[in-house]
């Protein structure tokens, strides 16, 4: 492998890691190794520095003031403002004190980012009050004798404004992607809840329409009791289908709610054969035809050619009761093809169904 391809490979596994830890464990370990980074030559020596003023030698001053603006950082998304005040407060008081330059003073310029980002309280008092300190930071220099100009103070003010706003910015873009994300949960969660609509559209119109049809009939069986007890039991299996279906459909509807991902709970097809005994008991004359073998296919497409069936047997019991029915499933390797007809269709027209890999396609005219 490519050493390059292999660093960059690297590199990204290391920031996956770094990107998948707690948030304050992060800051905690960066606030560690920065506090390090600023004690070891030769970074020890590098740092930013304004004023001009005499340098002193190092002192217990200077060390506790380089924690100062090392140390706060570890809260730096947690209490960004807290962070910003110690760091720089540290900073104004290692540079008017005169301490040699440290590492640790770009302590200021991520405490500015990070309060940029992540503030959330007091988001238009915090820059108010950090103008405020860096304005009694240039007039205490100053008065120390500083021989930095106007220009100079208003220079690096921008440049520290400027820190800060990027801050802003990808606090900005990272609300954008949140929201983004929000409405296409908004999205996904409607257009399940159609689904589900249609589902029990579906499943009340198919169930209700055979209940009915079966109590029709047994009303003409009371001379006939096991004729009617057999007419008795068909109602109340379709009941229970049909309380079964809508206690799951309602709890899909229900998850649609919750943390769940909707297509968790997709409904599982049920079986053609069933539904064809169920209108049979109801007194449709039904002939299921079945060629091939059944390929695998997607639940969404079983689901799909199971609803064909069940919403044109509907239609034939409404529309064309007693006329015989056809109900054919021609299975291939790569599709199944499902076609209802009746014997009186106006037009000769099946309704069918192609069901292909990546998708069903349904067409045709009524049953």
């Amino acid at each position: 492998m490519n050493p390059v391809v292999a660093a960059v490979s690297r590199l990204r596994l290391l920031s996956r890691w770094w990107g998948a830890r707690p948030a304050a464990v992060r800051d905690r370990e960066f606030a560690f190794v920065f506090t390090l980074l600023s004690f070891a030559a030769p970074l020890s020596r590098i740092g930013a520095q304004f004023g001009d003023l005499p340098v002193h030698g190092a002192s217990v001053a200077s060390v506790l003031l380089t924690l100062g603006q090392t140390l706060p950082l570890a809260v730096r998304t947690r209490w960004p403002a807290v962070c910003l005040a110690l760091v720089g407060t540290s900073f104004a008081l290692h540079e008017c004190l005169g301490c040699p330059p440290t590492f640790g003073s770009l302590g200021l310029y991520i405490a500015l980012y990070s309060a940029g980002a992540h503030q959330d309280r007091y988001r238009r008092f915090v820059p108010v009050a950090a103008t405020g300190g860096y304005a009694v930071f240039a007039v205490t220099l100053y008065a120390l004798g500083s021989p930095q100009g106007l220009v100079d103070y208003v220079l690096y003010y921008l440049v520290l404004a400027v820190v800060w706003g990027l801050g802003v910015l990808v606090r900005g873009r990272r609300a954008h992607e949140a929201e983004r994300r929000r409405l296409t949960a908004e999205v996904a969660i409607a257009t399940e809840r159609s689904r589900l609509a249609r589902e029990l559209h579906d499943v009340v119109t198919h169930h209700v329409t055979a209940m009915v049809v079966q109590a029709g009939a047994a009303q003409y069986l009371t001379a006939s009791p096991d004729r009617l007890h057999e007419a008795l039991d068909a109602i109340n299996g379709t009941g229970r289908r049909a309380l079964a279906e809508l206690r799951f459909l309602l709890g899909v509807l229900e998850a649609t709610g919750d943390s769940a991902t909707p297509r968790e709970r997709t409904p599982m097809p049920g079986r053609v054969p069933d539904l064809v005994e169920q209108a049979r008991a109801g007194g449709q004359p039904i002939e299921l035809v079945e060629e091939g073998v059944q390929p695998d296919m997607a639940v969404g497409a079983q689901l799909t050619a199971y609803r064909v069936v069940q919403e044109s047997l509907t239609n034939a019991v409404k529309y064309a009761a007693g006329q015989q029915t056809l109900v054919r499933l021609a299975h291939t390797p790569d599709w199944t093809d499902v076609e209802v007809t009746t014997a009186q269709a106006a037009d000769g027209a099946p309704v069918s169904a192609a069901l292909r890999e990546g998708g069903p396609h349904v067409s045709g005219g009524r049953a």
